[in-house]
């Protein structure tokens, strides 16, 4: 059951992000970089070594769930039921975290982590418990994190260390980067132009690294605010000469 699958993870994410964000909510920029990359590779070495519990470097099969307990017939393609059932279970979910994270972001939880964000200390003259907030936001992020993950694995069908591995996560950070971290749906555009081109690079040459990163470096620069960022500041430009 997809839904078994999806509060498993949750609850894994959960157990894993208080572990880690008791330690690391503890300190700030470079320092939680560091601390936070360093205890990821900790995880991606114990999963080669837990051979029995994550299948080592030949990783674990995942099979075709049952979406809300409907059943899922023997013979049926798994591209059909992937393009058609499961991107469409997929896109509720999406929907559905989105707007519950545009909840949280507006909400006076939201408020304060932005408070912190932009002046911790001023935050914790007004009374706000920085290393509570962040441990909250640590908890938040990594209960969201286990469900984008459950229903990455089924799409993928197969589950490997590797995703463990830094470069995976700092995908996801240039997505944020690329989209705009600053504005709610920066990230959301950001990953939807990575992959797109990420796509189109691997058609296209042999080379598809060195182009994606020489075009997703190019963008970087000349957008240092994101794509949406860049476009909210054009869009604001034009309106007040008119």
């Amino acid at each position: 059951s997809m839904e078994l699958f999806l509060l498993g993870a949750i609850l894994a994410s959960l157990l894993v992000s208080a572990l880690f964000g008791y330690v690391c909510v503890r300190y700030t920029r470079i320092f939680f970089g560091i601390l936070t990359l360093a205890l990821s590779q900790v995880l991606w070495s114990l999963a080669f070594k837990f051979y029995p519990i994550t299948g080592g470097t030949d990783g674990l099969r995942v099979p075709t769930p049952t979406l809300l307990g409907l059943p899922i017939e023997a013979s049926a393609d798994k591209i059909l039921f992937l393009a058609n059932n499961y991107y469409y279970y997929v896109l509720g979910f999406f929907l559905a975290c989105a707007l519950t994270m545009w909840i949280i972001v507006n909400s006076p939880f939201g408020k304060a982590l932005q408070a912190i964000r932009d002046n911790e200390t001023r935050a914790e003259f007004i009374g706000v418990h920085i290393r509570r907030y962040r441990f909250v936001a640590f908890l938040v992020s990594g209960a969201f994190t286990g469900i984008a993950g459950a229903l990455w694995v089924v799409l993928n069908g197969l589950t490997t260390p590797d995703i463990l591995y830094w470069p995976f996560s700092g995908e996801i950070v240039f997505m944020a980067v690329l989209g705009g971290f600053r504005t709610f749906s920066g990230p959301i555009i950001g990953a939807i132009v990575f992959n797109y081109l990420k796509t189109y690079a691997v058609g296209y040459t042999v080379y598809w690294q060195l182009l994606l990163g020489a075009v997703l470096v190019g963008l970087v620069l000349s957008l240092p605010t994101g794509i949406v960022g860049t476009a909210s500041r054009l869009v604001a430009r034009f309106q007040g000469r008119s």
